[in-house]
């Protein structure tokens, strides 16, 4: 995973596969930088995910519930269209601004 921080804004570049073994990890590190840089927007970007379990539905409320105490906003962005469907029946986008990744 790679974190960019810019303009308030703090994008986590996703890569490879989200389960309960790399979740914590990618959690851990994630809530650190935003308890230090405290953006404004929180942005999670599932373009290099290849494989994701509930964990990876956890992650992204953990995060909501984290970034929405600093008053920030969570985006989710270039979910795979194989794990579109899972991410829309867990209610998320009701969350923040959710996209699907262009084939």
């Amino acid at each position: 995973m790679k974190l960019e921080f810019s303009g308030g804004v703090l994008t986590a570049f996703i890569d490879g596969e989200i389960d309960h073994h790399t979740a914590p990890s990618i959690r851990e590190t994630i809530d650190k930088t935003i308890l230090q840089d405290k953006p404004d927007v929180l942005r999670l970007d599932y373009s290099g995910v290849t494989f994701m379990d509930s964990s990876g539905i956890g992650l992204i409320m953990g995060r909501y519930k984290l970034i929405s105490s600093c008053s920030g906003k969570i985006e989710v962005i270039n979910i795979p269209r194989n794990m579109a469907k899972v991410v829309k029946l867990s209610g998320i986008e009701r969350l923040g601004r959710i996209t699907i990744k262009e084939d």
